[in-house]
């Protein structure tokens, strides 16, 4: 039968109160009985259930992880899961349980983090940027909650927040080209309106800029992220009279369109044209030749996350927010 803490009261000769007073280290209580107490806990192999300690203390020992999980999200957001695994792994050695909860199908903005923090549910939130909102954080706020965002909100706030820093990933971008002598680039990207992708695009600018290079407007070219879209981009500017000599594709979808033109246009790679992409996941094991990457450790990056909530949970006062995981450049065969 499993020793309980009344065991360890009526063998130490104290109250099941005192018992766990010590398990808990509050209350004034003599050292001589907590030393008693716990020579009876070594003793008998006494074991507290760790529930009932963080209940003693007010905390639950779960985290919420707040995301967005529509259909076909895995391939929309393919580094969500690499977040919430880095996150987890840092969580899990403070004994923290991480629980996954979606904001799809809220029935209005803010829904999920309203009921969680009212219930009482959890410590803290971990809210991955695509489930960030201005009410979701008005509340968060307003509550005093210790939280972390991942990703940078994109409005003056008062959130804790980490993210990488896209501009900066341009930049290595823009410098490696170079170093290779390269100096007539194009950028393909995203939307206009997406945020990331103008992030890139001016690390590229300026450091083309800071080297004495101008980017010419037909060489910056927008798309919907799509193999199809990159492919009509890329076949533009590999037909212009002045071709650039290399491309940098904003994300590895588009980094598919731009092989594919590459491979109609009948150019070589890189003697006749070179290019780089952003992000090792999910398609450059399928690129061929192998390209270059500008690459982010995302998991690092819920590591990050995971260190940041803890010390919220320590000093809920504490404000953190900064640029963590520097990008970093995987040379492939493409430059």
């Amino acid at each position: 039968m499993a020793i309980t803490i009344k065991d360890v009261a009526k063998a130490a000769g104290v109250s099941v109160s005192t018992v766990s007073k010590i398990l808990n280290n509050s209350g004034s209580i003599s050292q001589n009985t907590i030393n008693r107490v716990n020579s009876v806990i070594t003793e008998l192999h006494y074991t507290p259930n760790s529930r009932a300690v963080s209940f003693a203390k007010g905390s639950t020992k779960s985290i919420i992880f707040l995301t967005a999980l529509g259909k076909e999200e895995a391939y929309k957001n393919p580094h969500m899961f690499d977040i919430m695994c880095g996150a987890y792994r840092e969580l899990s050695k403070n004994n923290y349980t991480v629980t996954l909860m979606d904001t799809s199908t809220e029935s209005y903005p803010g829904e999920t983090v309203n009921k969680v923090i009212s219930a009482g549910s959890t410590d803290g939130i971990v809210v991955h940027g695509s489930a960030l909102n201005d009410k979701t954080a008005d509340f968060i706020l307003s509550k005093n909650f210790p939280h972390v965002v991942i990703g940078n909100p994109g409005f003056d706030n008062q959130l804790c927040w980490i993210d990488t820093n896209h501009t900066l990933g341009g930049q290595f971008a823009a410098e490696h080209l170079i170093s290779c002598g390269y100096n007539s680039i194009a950028f393909i990207g995203g939307r206009k309106t997406d945020t990331i992708s103008a992030q890139r695009l001016k690390g590229v600018r300026s450091t083309l800029l800071k080297n004495g290079h101008r980017m010419p407007k037909e060489y910056i070219v927008y798309t919907d992220s799509s193999r199809e879209s990159a492919y009509t981009a890329a076949l533009d500017l590999l037909a212009l009279e002045n071709r650039p000599q290399a491309i940098i594709c904003e994300n590895n979808m588009i980094a598919l369109g731009v092989v594919k033109a590459i491979e109609h246009s009948d150019l070589q790679v890189p003697e006749e044209i070179a290019f780089l992409t952003f992000d090792r996941y999910p398609y450059t094991s399928i690129i061929d030749p192998s390209p270059t990457i500008i690459d982010i450790d995302v998991y690092d990056m819920g590591q990050q996350a995971g260190i940041t909530i803890a010390r919220k949970l320590e000093n809920p006062s504490l404000l953190v927010q900064s640029f963590t995981t520097l990008p970093i450049l995987i040379r492939g065969l493409t430059t």
